[in-house]
Protein backbone atom coordinates (compact mmCIF):
# COMPACT_ATOMS: atom_id res chain seq x y z
CA UNK A 1 0.00 0.00 0.00
CA UNK A 2 2.75 2.56 1.23
CA UNK A 3 4.76 1.55 -2.00
CA UNK A 4 1.82 2.49 -4.47
CA UNK A 5 0.85 5.33 -2.58
CA UNK A 6 4.67 6.54 -3.12
CA UNK A 7 3.95 6.36 -7.19
CA UNK A 8 1.14 8.28 -7.22
CA UNK A 9 1.23 12.58 -7.49
CA UNK A 10 1.50 14.63 -4.57
CA UNK A 11 -1.93 16.25 -6.30
CA UNK A 12 -3.83 12.75 -6.08
CA UNK A 13 -2.99 12.36 -2.10
CA UNK A 14 -4.95 15.69 -1.64
CA UNK A 15 -7.41 13.85 -3.30
CA UNK A 16 -7.49 10.72 -1.51
CA UNK A 17 -7.01 12.74 1.76
CA UNK A 18 -10.20 14.62 1.12
CA UNK A 19 -11.92 11.72 -0.21
CA UNK A 20 -11.28 10.00 3.13
CA UNK A 21 -12.73 12.91 5.29
CA UNK A 22 -15.92 13.58 3.17
CA UNK A 23 -16.76 9.98 3.48
CA UNK A 24 -16.34 9.77 6.82
CA UNK A 25 -18.53 12.67 7.46
CA UNK A 26 -21.26 11.01 5.11
CA UNK A 27 -21.13 8.16 7.74
CA UNK A 28 -21.11 9.58 10.64
CA UNK A 29 -23.98 11.99 9.81
CA UNK A 30 -26.18 8.97 8.15
CA UNK A 31 -25.35 6.91 11.19
CA UNK A 32 -26.50 10.03 13.71
CA UNK A 33 -29.83 11.36 11.51
CA UNK A 34 -31.94 8.06 12.87
CA UNK A 35 -31.05 7.97 16.06
CA UNK A 36 -31.78 11.78 16.45
CA UNK A 37 -34.69 11.17 15.20
CA UNK A 38 -35.55 7.45 16.95
CA UNK A 39 -34.10 9.10 20.45
CA UNK A 40 -34.66 12.34 20.35
CA UNK A 41 -37.82 13.18 18.65
CA UNK A 42 -39.50 9.61 18.99
CA UNK A 43 -39.94 9.28 15.42
CA UNK A 44 -42.16 5.84 14.13
CA UNK A 45 -41.25 3.44 11.82
CA UNK A 46 -43.13 5.63 9.19
CA UNK A 47 -41.18 8.91 9.88
CA UNK A 48 -37.63 6.81 9.90
CA UNK A 49 -38.76 5.32 6.77
CA UNK A 50 -39.37 8.97 5.48
CA UNK A 51 -36.06 10.38 6.96
CA UNK A 52 -34.43 7.44 5.16
CA UNK A 53 -35.84 8.08 1.95
CA UNK A 54 -34.58 12.22 2.22
CA UNK A 55 -31.07 10.92 2.88
CA UNK A 56 -30.91 8.82 -0.53
CA UNK A 57 -33.37 10.80 -2.94
CA UNK A 58 -30.58 13.00 -4.10
CA UNK A 59 -28.91 9.77 -5.65
CA UNK A 60 -31.97 9.39 -7.85
CA UNK A 61 -32.74 12.57 -8.14
CA UNK A 62 -29.41 14.83 -8.98
CA UNK A 63 -26.59 12.23 -9.86
CA UNK A 64 -27.23 13.28 -13.53
CA UNK A 65 -27.53 16.70 -13.36
CA UNK A 66 -24.18 16.69 -10.90
CA UNK A 67 -22.20 14.89 -14.25
CA UNK A 68 -23.40 17.22 -16.26
CA UNK A 69 -22.15 20.28 -13.67
CA UNK A 70 -18.70 18.06 -13.52
CA UNK A 71 -18.63 18.06 -16.97
CA UNK A 72 -19.25 22.36 -17.74
CA UNK A 73 -17.43 23.65 -14.33
CA UNK A 74 -13.97 22.58 -12.53
CA UNK A 75 -14.02 19.58 -11.19
CA UNK A 76 -12.53 20.40 -7.68
CA UNK A 77 -14.76 23.61 -7.15
CA UNK A 78 -17.60 21.81 -7.52
CA UNK A 79 -16.19 19.11 -5.19
CA UNK A 80 -15.28 21.78 -2.79
CA UNK A 81 -18.48 23.74 -2.79
CA UNK A 82 -20.43 20.56 -2.48
CA UNK A 83 -18.65 19.98 0.85
CA UNK A 84 -19.01 23.45 1.96
CA UNK A 85 -22.55 22.96 1.54
CA UNK A 86 -23.05 19.58 3.43
CA UNK A 87 -20.91 21.55 6.11
CA UNK A 88 -23.16 23.92 6.27
CA UNK A 89 -26.53 21.88 6.50
CA UNK A 90 -24.48 19.70 9.30
CA UNK A 91 -23.78 22.57 11.31
CA UNK A 92 -27.14 24.17 10.84
CA UNK A 93 -28.69 20.79 12.51
CA UNK A 94 -26.34 21.41 15.41
CA UNK A 95 -27.11 24.91 15.89
CA UNK A 96 -31.07 23.23 15.48
CA UNK A 97 -29.82 20.61 18.35
CA UNK A 98 -28.19 23.44 20.49
CA UNK A 99 -31.45 25.40 20.39
CA UNK A 100 -33.88 22.80 20.85
CA UNK A 101 -35.30 23.54 18.23
CA UNK A 102 -34.81 20.35 15.95
CA UNK A 103 -37.93 18.67 14.31
CA UNK A 104 -38.11 15.54 12.45
CA UNK A 105 -39.16 17.36 9.21
CA UNK A 106 -36.01 20.14 9.56
CA UNK A 107 -34.08 17.21 10.14
CA UNK A 108 -35.01 15.62 6.64
CA UNK A 109 -34.94 18.48 5.02
CA UNK A 110 -31.52 19.26 6.06
CA UNK A 111 -30.27 15.51 6.15
CA UNK A 112 -31.40 16.17 2.12
CA UNK A 113 -29.60 18.99 1.40
CA UNK A 114 -26.63 17.41 2.99
CA UNK A 115 -27.04 14.23 0.57
CA UNK A 116 -27.20 16.60 -2.35
CA UNK A 117 -23.18 17.49 -1.49
CA UNK A 118 -22.63 13.93 -1.17
CA UNK A 119 -23.80 13.36 -4.85
CA UNK A 120 -21.89 16.10 -6.36
CA UNK A 121 -18.74 14.82 -4.08
CA UNK A 122 -19.17 11.23 -5.91
CA UNK A 123 -19.96 12.00 -9.18
CA UNK A 124 -16.74 14.32 -9.39
CA UNK A 125 -14.10 12.43 -7.79
CA UNK A 126 -13.81 9.41 -9.89
CA UNK A 127 -13.96 12.14 -12.92
CA UNK A 128 -10.76 13.87 -12.11
CA UNK A 129 -8.80 11.22 -10.73
CA UNK A 130 -7.61 10.71 -14.71
CA UNK A 131 -6.22 14.13 -14.63
CA UNK A 132 -4.13 13.62 -11.47
CA UNK A 133 -2.79 10.03 -12.34
CA UNK A 134 -0.92 9.00 -15.51
CA UNK A 135 -2.64 6.35 -16.94
CA UNK A 136 -0.83 3.46 -15.34
CA UNK A 137 -1.71 4.38 -12.15
CA UNK A 138 -5.35 4.95 -13.06
CA UNK A 139 -6.28 1.40 -10.98
CA UNK A 140 -3.85 1.47 -7.89
CA UNK A 141 -5.39 5.32 -7.05
CA UNK A 142 -9.21 4.03 -7.36
CA UNK A 143 -8.07 0.74 -5.31
CA UNK A 144 -7.00 3.69 -2.53
CA UNK A 145 -10.05 5.36 -2.62
CA UNK A 146 -11.77 2.68 -2.31
CA UNK A 147 -10.04 1.49 0.48
CA UNK A 148 -10.58 5.14 1.89
CA UNK A 149 -14.28 4.90 1.66
CA UNK A 150 -14.66 1.27 3.02
CA UNK A 151 -12.66 2.48 6.06
CA UNK A 152 -15.01 5.13 6.42
CA UNK A 153 -18.35 2.69 6.10
CA UNK A 154 -16.75 0.61 8.03
CA UNK A 155 -15.98 2.91 11.55
CA UNK A 156 -18.63 5.94 10.61
CA UNK A 157 -21.67 3.83 11.66
CA UNK A 158 -19.58 3.16 14.87
CA UNK A 159 -17.98 6.65 15.57
CA UNK A 160 -21.36 8.04 14.91
CA UNK A 161 -23.20 5.71 17.00
CA UNK A 162 -20.74 6.29 20.17
CA UNK A 163 -20.86 9.88 19.50
CA UNK A 164 -24.35 10.33 19.88
CA UNK A 165 -24.99 7.55 22.76
CA UNK A 166 -21.89 9.14 25.08
CA UNK A 167 -22.24 12.90 24.06
CA UNK A 168 -25.18 13.60 22.57
CA UNK A 169 -26.28 14.20 19.06
CA UNK A 170 -24.62 17.66 18.73
CA UNK A 171 -20.85 16.14 19.08
CA UNK A 172 -21.71 13.92 15.85
CA UNK A 173 -23.07 16.36 13.71
CA UNK A 174 -20.06 18.59 14.78
CA UNK A 175 -17.67 15.61 14.11
CA UNK A 176 -19.34 15.55 10.32
CA UNK A 177 -19.29 19.32 9.43
CA UNK A 178 -15.66 19.34 10.90
CA UNK A 179 -15.08 16.88 8.51
CA UNK A 180 -16.68 17.77 5.32
CA UNK A 181 -15.03 21.35 6.56
CA UNK A 182 -11.23 19.54 6.02
CA UNK A 183 -12.35 17.78 2.93
CA UNK A 184 -13.29 20.87 1.19
CA UNK A 185 -9.84 22.36 2.81
CA UNK A 186 -7.63 19.73 1.74
CA UNK A 187 -9.30 20.10 -2.01
CA UNK A 188 -8.05 24.43 -1.86
CA UNK A 189 -4.65 23.09 -2.34
CA UNK A 190 -5.18 20.57 -5.24
CA UNK A 191 -4.08 22.43 -9.04
CA UNK A 192 -6.43 20.48 -11.21
CA UNK A 193 -4.89 20.65 -14.73
CA UNK A 194 -7.09 22.52 -16.99
CA UNK A 195 -9.24 20.57 -19.39
CA UNK A 196 -10.47 21.29 -23.40
CA UNK A 197 -13.03 24.02 -23.19
CA UNK A 198 -16.43 22.58 -24.21
CA UNK A 199 -18.17 24.03 -27.27
CA UNK A 200 -19.86 27.36 -26.46
CA UNK A 201 -23.67 26.98 -25.77
CA UNK A 202 -26.90 27.69 -24.00
CA UNK A 203 -27.26 25.30 -21.17
CA UNK A 204 -28.91 22.73 -22.30
CA UNK A 205 -29.50 20.25 -19.65
CA UNK A 206 -31.38 17.69 -22.08
CA UNK A 207 -28.95 17.52 -24.74
CA UNK A 208 -26.05 17.16 -22.53
CA UNK A 209 -27.83 14.47 -20.16
CA UNK A 210 -28.91 12.63 -23.28
CA UNK A 211 -25.09 12.51 -24.93
CA UNK A 212 -23.76 11.13 -21.61
CA UNK A 213 -26.36 8.45 -21.33
CA UNK A 214 -25.96 7.61 -25.39
CA UNK A 215 -22.50 7.14 -24.52
CA UNK A 216 -22.93 4.69 -22.26
CA UNK A 217 -25.80 2.98 -23.83
CA UNK A 218 -23.52 2.62 -27.25
CA UNK A 219 -20.68 1.47 -25.79
CA UNK A 220 -19.85 -2.17 -25.84
CA UNK A 221 -18.07 -2.16 -22.87
CA UNK A 222 -19.83 0.53 -20.57
CA UNK A 223 -23.57 -0.87 -21.24
CA UNK A 224 -23.24 -4.39 -19.93
CA UNK A 225 -21.07 -2.86 -16.58
CA UNK A 226 -24.14 -0.68 -16.03
CA UNK A 227 -26.88 -3.11 -16.58
CA UNK A 228 -24.69 -5.37 -14.45
CA UNK A 229 -24.89 -2.92 -11.76
CA UNK A 230 -27.97 -1.84 -11.51
CA UNK A 231 -29.31 -5.65 -11.37
CA UNK A 232 -26.62 -6.13 -8.65
CA UNK A 233 -28.12 -3.79 -6.34
CA UNK A 234 -31.51 -4.55 -6.94
CA UNK A 235 -30.71 -7.79 -5.37
CA UNK A 236 -28.38 -7.19 -2.79
CA UNK A 237 -31.44 -4.91 -1.67
CA UNK A 238 -34.08 -8.27 -2.02
CA UNK A 239 -31.86 -9.55 0.81
CA UNK A 240 -31.69 -6.86 2.87
CA UNK A 241 -35.16 -6.24 2.87
CA UNK A 242 -35.87 -9.41 4.57
CA UNK A 243 -32.34 -10.20 6.13
CA UNK A 244 -33.09 -8.91 9.84
CA UNK A 245 -36.62 -11.00 10.41
CA UNK A 246 -35.42 -14.22 8.95
CA UNK A 247 -32.16 -13.96 10.96
CA UNK A 248 -34.22 -13.62 13.99
CA UNK A 249 -36.94 -16.31 13.01
CA UNK A 250 -35.08 -18.76 11.12
CA UNK A 251 -31.67 -18.84 12.07
CA UNK A 252 -32.15 -17.75 15.59
CA UNK A 253 -30.10 -15.04 15.75
CA UNK A 254 -29.84 -12.23 18.68
CA UNK A 255 -29.11 -8.44 17.17
CA UNK A 256 -25.62 -9.10 18.78
CA UNK A 257 -25.23 -11.63 16.12
CA UNK A 258 -27.05 -9.76 13.49
CA UNK A 259 -24.74 -6.64 13.71
CA UNK A 260 -21.32 -9.18 13.61
CA UNK A 261 -22.71 -10.56 10.14
CA UNK A 262 -23.76 -7.49 8.41
CA UNK A 263 -20.41 -6.27 9.79
CA UNK A 264 -18.71 -9.34 7.81
CA UNK A 265 -19.10 -7.30 4.84
CA UNK A 266 -17.50 -4.36 5.89
CA UNK A 267 -15.02 -6.87 6.77
CA UNK A 268 -14.94 -8.02 3.29
CA UNK A 269 -14.81 -4.61 1.61
CA UNK A 270 -12.02 -4.25 3.30
CA UNK A 271 -9.86 -6.85 2.54
CA UNK A 272 -10.60 -7.28 -0.95
CA UNK A 273 -9.32 -3.13 -1.15
CA UNK A 274 -6.24 -3.68 0.52
CA UNK A 275 -6.02 -7.14 -2.21
CA UNK A 276 -7.05 -5.02 -5.17
CA UNK A 277 -3.37 -3.67 -6.14
CA UNK A 278 -2.09 -7.23 -6.09
CA UNK A 279 -4.89 -8.97 -7.56
CA UNK A 280 -4.85 -6.76 -10.77
CA UNK A 281 -1.25 -6.68 -11.43
CA UNK A 282 -1.70 -10.49 -11.44
CA UNK A 283 -4.72 -10.92 -13.25
CA UNK A 284 -6.20 -9.68 -16.62
CA UNK A 285 -8.00 -6.63 -16.25
CA UNK A 286 -11.54 -8.56 -17.37
CA UNK A 287 -11.11 -11.64 -15.32
CA UNK A 288 -10.86 -9.06 -12.08
CA UNK A 289 -14.36 -7.28 -13.95
CA UNK A 290 -15.70 -10.51 -13.66
CA UNK A 291 -14.56 -11.30 -10.35
CA UNK A 292 -17.50 -9.36 -8.56
CA UNK A 293 -20.58 -10.92 -10.55
CA UNK A 294 -19.55 -13.90 -10.18
CA UNK A 295 -18.74 -13.67 -6.37
CA UNK A 296 -21.97 -12.17 -6.08
CA UNK A 297 -23.75 -14.95 -7.24
CA UNK A 298 -21.83 -17.41 -5.21
CA UNK A 299 -22.50 -15.36 -2.71
CA UNK A 300 -25.94 -15.19 -3.07
CA UNK A 301 -26.10 -19.27 -3.13
CA UNK A 302 -24.46 -19.28 0.28
CA UNK A 303 -27.15 -17.36 1.57
CA UNK A 304 -29.57 -19.35 -0.30
CA UNK A 305 -28.26 -22.66 1.81
CA UNK A 306 -29.48 -21.52 5.26
CA UNK A 307 -32.84 -21.90 3.95
CA UNK A 308 -31.73 -25.92 4.62
CA UNK A 309 -28.87 -25.20 6.81
CA UNK A 310 -29.72 -22.13 9.22
CA UNK A 311 -27.00 -21.83 10.77
CA UNK A 312 -25.10 -18.41 10.85
CA UNK A 313 -22.07 -19.41 9.94
CA UNK A 314 -23.39 -19.23 6.00
CA UNK A 315 -24.81 -16.26 6.10
CA UNK A 316 -21.62 -14.76 7.65
CA UNK A 317 -19.68 -15.90 4.92
CA UNK A 318 -22.48 -14.86 2.51
CA UNK A 319 -21.92 -10.88 3.14
CA UNK A 320 -18.23 -11.59 3.38
CA UNK A 321 -18.42 -12.62 -0.04
CA UNK A 322 -20.89 -9.65 -1.18
CA UNK A 323 -18.12 -7.06 0.33
CA UNK A 324 -15.07 -9.70 -1.08
CA UNK A 325 -15.97 -9.45 -4.82
CA UNK A 326 -17.65 -6.38 -5.22
CA UNK A 327 -15.20 -3.51 -4.19
CA UNK A 328 -12.95 -5.00 -6.54
CA UNK A 329 -15.72 -4.90 -9.80
CA UNK A 330 -15.89 -0.95 -8.15
CA UNK A 331 -12.19 -0.19 -8.49
CA UNK A 332 -11.85 -2.41 -12.15
CA UNK A 333 -15.06 -0.57 -13.63
CA UNK A 334 -14.01 2.89 -12.15
CA UNK A 335 -10.73 2.57 -13.97
CA UNK A 336 -12.46 1.35 -17.28
CA UNK A 337 -14.67 4.21 -17.28
CA UNK A 338 -12.20 6.25 -17.04
CA UNK A 339 -9.72 4.50 -19.83
CA UNK A 340 -12.66 4.81 -22.10
CA UNK A 341 -14.57 7.79 -22.07
CA UNK A 342 -13.59 11.14 -23.34
CA UNK A 343 -12.46 13.74 -20.46
CA UNK A 344 -15.15 15.93 -21.60
CA UNK A 345 -17.79 13.26 -20.51
CA UNK A 346 -16.41 12.15 -17.85
CA UNK A 347 -18.60 13.35 -15.25
CA UNK A 348 -22.17 12.57 -17.21
CA UNK A 349 -20.63 9.13 -17.58
CA UNK A 350 -19.69 8.73 -13.75
CA UNK A 351 -23.09 10.25 -12.96
CA UNK A 352 -24.65 7.04 -14.50
CA UNK A 353 -23.01 4.84 -12.27
CA UNK A 354 -24.08 6.91 -8.93
CA UNK A 355 -27.34 6.89 -10.35
CA UNK A 356 -27.77 2.80 -10.94
CA UNK A 357 -27.77 3.25 -6.81
CA UNK A 358 -31.38 4.49 -7.18
CA UNK A 359 -32.16 0.60 -8.15
CA UNK A 360 -31.84 0.08 -4.12
CA UNK A 361 -34.77 1.56 -2.85
CA UNK A 362 -36.21 -0.78 -5.57
CA UNK A 363 -35.04 -4.19 -4.20
CA UNK A 364 -35.82 -3.08 -0.96
CA UNK A 365 -39.54 -2.64 -2.03
CA UNK A 366 -39.60 -6.01 -4.25
CA UNK A 367 -38.65 -8.14 -1.48
CA UNK A 368 -40.94 -6.44 1.03
CA UNK A 369 -43.59 -7.47 -1.38
CA UNK A 370 -42.49 -10.96 -1.95
CA UNK A 371 -42.08 -11.44 1.83
CA UNK A 372 -45.35 -10.59 2.24
CA UNK A 373 -47.17 -13.13 -0.40
CA UNK A 374 -44.60 -15.93 0.20
CA UNK A 375 -42.02 -15.61 2.97
CA UNK A 376 -38.47 -14.70 3.45
CA UNK A 377 -36.86 -18.03 1.71
CA UNK A 378 -39.11 -16.82 -1.49
CA UNK A 379 -36.83 -13.69 -1.20
CA UNK A 380 -33.72 -15.35 -0.83
CA UNK A 381 -34.72 -17.43 -3.92
CA UNK A 382 -35.86 -14.68 -6.08
CA UNK A 383 -32.08 -12.86 -4.99
CA UNK A 384 -30.21 -15.62 -6.17
CA UNK A 385 -32.17 -15.73 -9.99
CA UNK A 386 -31.08 -12.06 -9.98
CA UNK A 387 -27.11 -12.25 -9.43
CA UNK A 388 -27.42 -14.89 -11.83
CA UNK A 389 -28.90 -12.37 -14.54
CA UNK A 390 -26.17 -10.11 -13.42
CA UNK A 391 -23.19 -12.30 -13.84
CA UNK A 392 -24.49 -13.54 -17.38
CA UNK A 393 -24.64 -10.01 -18.14
CA UNK A 394 -21.32 -9.15 -17.68
CA UNK A 395 -19.97 -12.97 -18.67
CA UNK A 396 -21.48 -12.52 -22.55
CA UNK A 397 -20.12 -8.82 -22.22
CA UNK A 398 -16.48 -8.23 -24.11
CA UNK A 399 -15.23 -7.12 -21.30
CA UNK A 400 -14.43 -10.18 -18.96
CA UNK A 401 -12.48 -10.44 -22.58
CA UNK A 402 -9.79 -7.51 -21.82
CA UNK A 403 -6.32 -8.75 -21.04
CA UNK A 404 -5.03 -4.94 -19.97
CA UNK A 405 -6.70 -1.87 -19.31
CA UNK A 406 -8.40 -0.33 -22.30
CA UNK A 407 -6.08 2.44 -24.50
CA UNK A 408 -7.30 5.99 -23.40
CA UNK A 409 -10.44 7.01 -25.05
CA UNK A 410 -9.81 9.92 -28.32
CA UNK A 411 -11.33 12.93 -27.13
CA UNK A 412 -14.46 14.81 -29.30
Amino acid sequence: MSTTAARLPAAFHRLAWSNLTAQSAEQVALAAAPLVAVLALGADAAETGLLQTALTLPFLLLAVPAGVLADRMSRRGLMAGAEAMRAAALLAILLLILTGTVSWPLLALLGFLATCGTVAYSVAAPAIVPALVPRDRLAPANARLELARTLAFTAGPAVGGVLVGWTGAGAAFGAAAALSLLAAFLLAGLREPPRTAAPRRRWRWRQEIAEGASFVARHPLLRPVLITQFVFNTAYFVIMAVFVPYAVRHLGMTASGIGAVLGLYGAGMLVGAVLAPAVMRRLAFGTVIAVGPVTGLVASLVMALTIWASTPALAGLSFFLLGLGPILWVISTTTLRQAVTPQGLLGRVSSFSVLAQGSRPLGAALGAAVAALSGAEACLLLAVGGFLVQALVILASPAVRLVLQPEPAVAG
